[in-house]
């Protein structure tokens, strides 16, 4: 793998859950090539306008992109919604990670194709199980489209 792969994208405008979840990644070597995004419209211009972050451009195949929904600037339902519906975009696993537990959400984001939706734990503790759990599913035993 060429280093400046992305195989995480992290769409979180939390400085707090986004530390836990590169934390939580890293006590288990799931940290690999991993890029912090910090609002819905940061994910775009990375995905579709080829902006830079951390010296990175996207490329087509990240192995999943964890995405909060509550975000300034734009959400992550719209978020959710431009990759889905695009060509380029839309095999891409696509995992809400959001504190949103409200019905109206969960079924908006299936409807737009999201591969799964989990609502962030309360504590250290359960949140790092969770996010071990998700790179564990979606870094090692999944396996992506080619």
């Amino acid at each position: 793998m060429n280093p400046t792969e992305i195989e995480i994208i992290l769409v979180e405008d939390n400085q707090d859950d986004a530390a836990l979840t590169i934390r939580a990644l890293r006590s288990k070597n799931l940290f690999n090539n991993i890029l912090h995004l910090k609002n819905g419209q940061e994910a775009l211009d990375y995905v579709y306008n080829g902006t830079e972050f951390d010296g990175k451009k996207f490329n087509d195949n990240p192995k999943v992109v964890l995405l909060d929904l509550k975000m300034p600037k734009v959400n992550g339902i719209e978020v959710l919604e431009q990759l889905k519906g695009n060509e380029k975009t839309k095999t891409i696993p696509v995992v809400v990670l959001t504190s949103s537990a409200e019905d109206p959400d969960i079924k908006k984001c299936y409807e737009l194709g999201a591969n799964s939706y989990i609502v962030k734990p309360v504590g250290f503790d359960n949140f790092s199980k969770t996010v071990v759990d998700l790179g564990m599913y979606w870094l090692v035993m999944n396996q992506p489209q080619k």
